[in-house]
């Protein structure tokens, strides 16, 4: 029995399939290849057809509303805001506010207090009353919190613009940062990748010290109007967090007698370094935040709005915008074109896509054309490593990533290139970039190698989120993988690799998954890379792995995992089922040899009955992580491109199996 296409008779027992004991026989179940196959052929022709001409794939990528009201912000301190832009930003975010008037930062997530006074703001920019009913719910939650004083520091750092906060009140960024060399602690490079290009502009700002005329007053957010920031007792001088603070305490006093030439020097430094950054297409690093700090840094300097450093900039961010059907606005934080191309290229072509099919030639075409060789950042800590690999965004020259370079080479392996040669210079100056980038413990992090400085996230002013890179499981695993299917499975760097993965795992049998959620993604990524290095399905750390997921799959057959697993113990690996997430555990059990389990019949079940008419499927829930708890994505291509990859695994097997198992034990390709 298959899966009917209008979802009714076939859905109906799929998911009685899902949902029916796991002990039960597997004879009383549909017949699992043919649902499978149904599923993955319907998948693959809607993922076909959203491929856009030129070869790429890309997915709307969504995150909260503090894009959208920054970028409000950023046209009230420039003075550029149109009536149009204003209140398609304003439906948006009105119409992602919660019931009890708040807002929050994934969905179905707790309300967020900076997420609630930023869109607040940017409402009353917009128009909205204080006294309009909505407006009023969200002012007494947030005075509940504790108001503005409670919200994080970036938050305040946007109100300080226009005299809400006290710039006295924020933690001190000193532009003299950029005179630090790279082994003094706290020098730029410190920091992540994308930290470090959000700091240096900031530091500009944080000299400057600019206010704004604020069009209105925002006493309703403060608990105490007179007394907006209460004061609060220092930490013990002996324990880091006093260090810290005292620290900041210093760097306010030199602010009061920094030497005006040096502060100049530094912050012509600091714009230099930002200028020399900036992207063909005028953005910086194809994210949105380093973006619009970097042109208000710069206007703060004497760049006029004309100038074609500011015009190119601020064309960039116009096209952060998603603009939909009802008129509403949503601003993206970055665009995933070459993760979502490589992601699409695999689905396709494990699912049975001939690897010679246009669609995918296409697709490798782009993906060549988009490969990086010239030096970024990355050389500070790497100057003898020859350049190649891939970035994320669709223009991002300084910052390619080990993740991608890794999920490039493996799509471009599958694909019957009329260049073969090519194709293969091109993956092995990949290779050997990402061999390069192997941090000292013999892991690989997502963008620098060995960003691991303890003293980054002590700093009051990093209350953001991650602003370091430390190796993490999930890139890890996927180096691992590519380097096996590239016949270096015996590779001692590679080994060093598993070895690294093999002592992360956890008691539970799972992962820590830095960039999905969670624990999910991160044994979902690492469990095919044990099995691709050559490690065999009948290893202990295999098994405890499939146990793991087998021990958390929902009972409608799925997996899911909600982003609160990254602070509270309950939540890991429990969840709404979602369709990326049961993608990454099928993923793994496929890798450790369970496709004929019962465990993967009822995950494939319920793939198929969810499966919408057009062949996608849908997905609310956020499955992508920017920095674990404080920022999470939605990429809407995940929903589609895991789930296919799955079936299609299911279906034909992993393509590298036989390749990466004759590496493994020759320590040379097929």
């Amino acid at each position: 029995m298959t899966a009917t296409t209008d979802g009714s008779t076939g859905a109906a027992n799929l998911r009685a399939a899902a949902a029916s004991d796991p002990t039960e026989s597997t004879s009383a179940a549909p017949d699992m290849m043919a649902v499978a196959r149904h599923a993955a052929e319907r998948s693959v022709e809607h993922l076909l057809g959203r491929q856009d001409e030129q070869g790429w794939w890309k997915g709307d990528l969504a995150t909260n509303v503090t894009m959208d009201a920054e970028d409000l912000l950023l046209r009230q301190f420039l003075g550029i805001q149109d009536p149009e832009t204003v209140k398609a930003a304003a439906r948006f975010i009105r119409g992602e506010q919660l019931g009890d008037g708040t807002w929050n930062t994934f969905y179905e997530g707790p309300p967020d207090l900076s997420a609630t006074v930023e869109a607040y703001v940017a409402l009353r920019l917009a128009g909205d009353r204080p006294d309009d009913p909505h407006m009023i719910r969200a002012a007494g939650w947030v005075r509940e919190q504790g108001g503005i004083a409670e919200s994080r520091v970036f938050t305040r750092i946007w109100l300080a613009l226009f005299g809400w906060w006290k710039w006295d009140d924020l933690p001190e960024l000193p532009p003299e940062l950029m005179f630090f060399p790279k082994w003094v602690p706290l020098n730029i490079y410190d920091f992540g990748c994308w930290a470090r290009q959000t700091i240096v502009p900031l530091t500009i700002v944080s000299a400057k010290r600019p206010v704004r005329p604020a069009p209105f007053a925002l006493d309703e957010l403060h608990t105490d109007p007179a007394c907006p920031n209460p004061s609060r007792p220092t930490a013990p001088a002996a324990s880091w967090d006093g260090v810290f603070q005292r620290l900041d305490k210093a760097l306010h006093l030199y602010h009061k007698v920094a030497p005006r030439r040096l502060r100049r020097i530094a912050m012509n430094e600091a714009a230099r370094w930002i200028i020399e950054r900036q992207e063909n297409d005028g953005c910086w690093g194809g994210i949105q935040p380093p973006a619009v700090y970097s042109v208000i840094a710069l206007h703060l300097l004497g760049y006029d709005l004309d100038h074609p450093v500011m015009r190119a900039g601020l064309e960039s961010l116009d096209r952060f915008a998603v603009w939909r059907e009802d008129g509403a606005r949503m601003i993206e934080a970055c665009q995933s074109p070459v993760w979502d191309t490589c992601l699409a290229t695999i689905a396709l072509a494990d699912a049975g896509v001939s690897p010679d099919h246009p669609a995918l030639v296409r697709a490798a075409d782009w993906m060549l054309g988009e490969e990086i060789v010239r030096p970024g950042d990355w050389a500070v800590r790497k100057p003898g490593l020859a350049p190649g690999g891939w970035a994320f965004e669709f223009h991002n020259v300084n910052y390619p990533d080990i993740d991608d370079t890794a999920e490039v080479a493996l799509a471009l392996r599958r694909v019957r290139h009329p260049d073969p040669a090519r194709v293969d210079a091109a993956i092995e100056r990949g290779v050997r970039w990402n061999l390069g980038m192997q941090s000292r413990n013999g892991a690989w992090g997502a963008f620098d190698a060995d960003n691991t400085s303890p003293f980054p996230n002590r700093l009051p002013f990093c209350d953001f989120g991650e602003v370091i890179d430390p190796p993490s499981a999930d890139v890890t695993g996927h180096v691992v993988e590519m380097l096996a299917v590239e016949g270096r499975a015996h590779d001692p760097r590679t080994r060093r690799g598993v070895e690294w993965l093999l002592a992360e795992q956890e008691a539970s049998g799972a992962w820590f998954g830095r960039w999905g959620v969670n624990y999910i993604y991160g044994t979902g990524s690492v469990v095919p890379a044990l099995i691709a290095a050559g490690l065999p399905a009948a290893h202990p750390s295999v098994r405890r792995a499939v146990d793991w997921l087998r021990s958390v799959q929902n009972d409608d057959g799925g997996w899911g995992e909600d982003l609160r697993s990254y602070r509270e113990e309950k939540w890991i690996g429990h969840g709404s089922s979602t369709a990326s997430q049961t993608g990454w555990a099928l993923l793994a059990l496929l890798a450790a040899g369970e496709r004929e389990t019962r465990s993967v019949e009822r995950g494939v079940a319920w793939l198929a009955a969810t499966q919408q008419a057009d062949g996608s499927w849908d997905e609310p829930h956020f499955t992508g992580t920017g920095f674990p708890w404080d920022f999470s994505i939605n990429y809407h291509l995940y929903r589609q491109v895991f789930p296919l990859t799955a079936l299609g695994r299911y279906v034909y097997g992993d393509p590298f199996a036989t390749a990466t198992a004759i590496g493994a034990g020759t320590g040379k390709g097929a």
